[in-house]
């Protein structure tokens, strides 16, 4: 990994962790004749941020897209080029699948009649996503899996550094005492 170059205490050049060269995400763009085909303005930078949050609430692309102000071919479009947005838009959809259950779950337990609430759509929806949040589940679980073991790793591969040096001296103080008694054992 390429490092940032700075002047320590003593004038010299050192490194610094600080990566000197960051990668920059690519961006989609549309051009103008997409953009107002599209129905979008002027874009806001932040629209991914926006979108997300809307699909977390929601879990409908238009509604998000037209809070984004954006349309949708260009959330999808972001979607099929960037991974990391992709994944962020699995995990906007897995909140708003549990929110959805939290929702229904609530109207259950105490219906108010003055507020509408179709169960039996929300419960259908539940079900045909039911495989794809599960999916998502095992991948969040997955990488938090993943990032358990690689810490278990490290506490070893640091366990077995300090057996190695701590095992040099002792075989270095049975060789003397066995020197001075003239066996070489112990």
């Amino acid at each position: 990994m390429a490092t940032e170059r700075a002047r320590g205490a003593d004038g010299r050049f050192v490194a610094s962790a600080v990566p000197a060269i960051r990668k920059r995400k690519k961006r989609v763009r549309l051009t103008p004749r997409q953009r107002e085909a599209a129905g979008e303005g002027k874009l806001d930078k932040h629209w991914r941020t926006y979108f997300l949050q809307a699909l977390a609430e929601t879990s409908n692309v238009k509604a998000s897209a037209k809070a984004a102000g954006v349309g949708t071919s260009r959330a999808y479009k972001a979607r099929r080029e960037d991974p990391e947005f992709a994944a962020q838009w699995h995990a906007a959809l897995l909140e708003g699948y549990d929110h959805l259950e939290m929702e229904a779950l609530g109207y259950l337990r105490a219906a108010d009649p003055k507020r509408k609430f179709d169960i039996a759509s929300a419960i259908r929806l539940l079900t045909m996503h039911r495989e794809t949040a599960a999916a998502e589940r095992a991948r969040a679980a997955e990488a938090d899996d993943g990032s358990v073991l690689e810490a278990i790793d490290a506490v070893i591969e640091q366990v077995r550094e300090r057996r190695a040096a701590h095992a040099q001296p002792i075989g270095e103080a049975a060789a003397l005492i066995g020197a001075e008694t003239g066996d070489g054992a112990l």
